[in-house]
């Protein structure tokens, strides 16, 4: 009779279960599921963690935050964040924010802010500055990575010396061959068509310029966690292909976020993009 109750029981919690509807999933890098306090070791441990979001998607945004709070508790002021979301020309100005020297509404107003500010990076400021840890703006100026993007890397040496301090040093190292920056080419119909070949090249510059910038205010002892669009770091490539040039002893983390029609297991062309991947229902809802 007991044998049959604990049958009944098992049964009703594995069919509840089934009923479930999981906002995400964590695999590691070879599609098995693994779980948040996993990823939260392995992320202490890293020097660099590169948080790779769908811009739009609630559930990274939300991760990113436990992220962050989680690490805060290990680490403390070793803890480091930065972003792609601020550009280097507003490093001052987000340094002030989150020293308490400028007000909200004046950083918020002179800022130069994406247009989900406040749903998806405006916590992890206010967290950063209620906590005294530092923020760093990591990301090139848009108006020199659209200079790349017409003219090429050429042009950024006719700039100031004012300006490149916001750029990492020039020239920018570029391998044209890596599977990032040759998809962008072959996605829009390849090297014969009518295709801008500077467009990799733009994005090369933005991952080269967050590179350099994660390297400059990295110390020893101190983990930087790092938010950028997933393109960025994805199949190990981007920031952390810069990162390697640079440093390659550097202990790094990478972080992909994906959506799947079903997230009961990895899809075949999710897995090796990261050490971690974040599945995430299609279906999900989404900030703008």
């Amino acid at each position: 009779m007991k044998k049959n109750i604990l049958f009944l029981l098992t049964f009703i919690l594995f069919v509840a279960m089934r009923g479930d509807k999981p906002a995400y999933k964590l695999f590691n890098h070879k599609g098995k599921v693994t779980d948040f306090g996993q990823l939260v070791k392995d992320a202490a441990k890293a020097d660099v963690v590169l948080f790779g979001e769908l811009h739009n998607n609630p559930i990274s945004h939300w991760l990113q935050f436990e992220l962050t709070r989680s690490l805060y508790d290990l680490k403390k002021q070793q803890l480091v964040l930065g972003a792609e979301m601020f550009e280097a020309d507003n490093a001052l100005l987000l340094d002030e924010y989150i020293s308490g020297k400028v007000a909200e509404r004046n950083f918020e107003a002179e800022a130069k802010l994406w247009s989900n500010y406040k749903t998806d990076y405006k916590p992890l400021l206010t967290f950063a500055r209620d906590s005294g840890l530092r923020f760093v703006a990591t990301n090139i100026p848009r108006r020199y990575a659209s200079l790349v993007n017409r003219e090429g890397f050429d042009a950024l040496m006719d700039l100031s010396d004012e300006a490149r301090q916001y750029i990492a040093p020039l020239p920018i190292p570029y391998d044209a061959q890596l599977p990032g920056y040759k998809g962008m080419i072959d996605m829009m119909g390849g090297a014969g068509g009518h295709v801008n070949e500077n467009l990799p090249r733009a994005q090369a510059v933005k991952d080269a310029t967050m590179a350099y910038f994660i390297l400059k205010n990295l110390k020893p002892g101190q983990t930087f966690l790092h938010f950028q669009g997933t393109y960025h770091s994805d199949n190990f490539e981007g920031i952390n292909w810069y990162l390697k040039q640079a440093a390659p002893e550097l202990k790094i983390l990478t972080i992909n976020s994906s959506e799947q029609t079903n997230i009961d297991t990895l899809s075949a062309e999710n897995k090796n993009k990261a050490d971690y991947i974040l599945a995430i229902p299609e279906s999900m809802t989404k900030t703008h």
